[in-house]
């Protein structure tokens, strides 16, 4: 595929997922007139711009692949039942029912400062790893090799550590402090299945335990 076509392609599936990220926020909350959801939607969708345009398209065509299979289903399953979880609360709460909407404002625009950085560095992840799947397994099928550039020369599980970041920041920075209950479940989760990944991955991936070796840190440097 041309370059023109690819960047056209790409651009059509952003701009998708924009119009369906508006309409579920907006949706949910059942109002416009809230300046840190639209920042939040906004910033959203502008990082997932520079997703849509760095991605490797092999990795983007099979992260859309179906009927994949791996280690640990259930927790996956749950941490994609937690994260929708997350935002229906999250917006229903700033929107509709305000059971616990009075995050300072300082305290929401430093928790989008968060959520926008973690989600950079999970980009930066993904820019470098062809391997980035949701999926635990082995991608014989496509080469698998241990990746060591970029922020995988600092922590083993880049897309983890933003991810449990992510959770609880986007929680704050949307406004709602009930919605830490199931952000902070999903961090534990992530969490969970980063040390899951990490044993596999001793157990089965070529180059990996010498890799650990060399990067001791799983998620945090000098702590994990």
């Amino acid at each position: 595929m041309s370059l023109m076509p690819d960047v056209l392609m790409r651009l059509a599936r952003w701009l998708l997922f924009a119009v369906v990220l508006v309409a579920f926020g907006l949706g949910v909350a059942g109002r416009a007139d809230l300046p840190m959801l639209n920042a939040f939607i906004a910033t959203c969708a502008a990082l997932m711009l520079v997703g849509f345009l760095i991605m490797d398209p092999d990795l983007a065509r099979e992260r859309l692949r179906r009927g994949q299979t791996g280690e640990d289903p259930v927790r996956l399953a749950g941490i994609r039942v937690l994260f929708l979880v997350l935002f229906v609360f999250a917006l229903l709460d700033i929107g509709r029912l305000h059971w616990s909407d009075r995050v300072p404002p300082a305290l929401q625009a430093a928790a989008l400062g968060l959520f926008a950085l973690a989600f950079a560095w999970e980009l930066w992840a993904v820019s470098v790893n062809r391997f980035f799947v949701p999926v635990i397994r082995l991608q014989t099928d496509r080469g698998h090799r241990v990746i060591s550039a970029g922020p995988y020369a600092l922590v083993r599980h880049p897309g983890y550590a933003a991810m449990t970041l992510m959770a609880p920041a986007a929680a704050l920075a949307l406004g709602s402090w009930w919605a830490l209950a199931p952000a902070l479940v999903l961090s534990g989760l992530l969490l969970a299945r980063a040390a899951h990944e990490d044993r596999f991955l001793h157990g089965n991936l070529e180059g990996y335990a010498d890799y650990a070796a060399r990067v001791r840190f799983r998620l945090l440097p000098g702590v994990w």
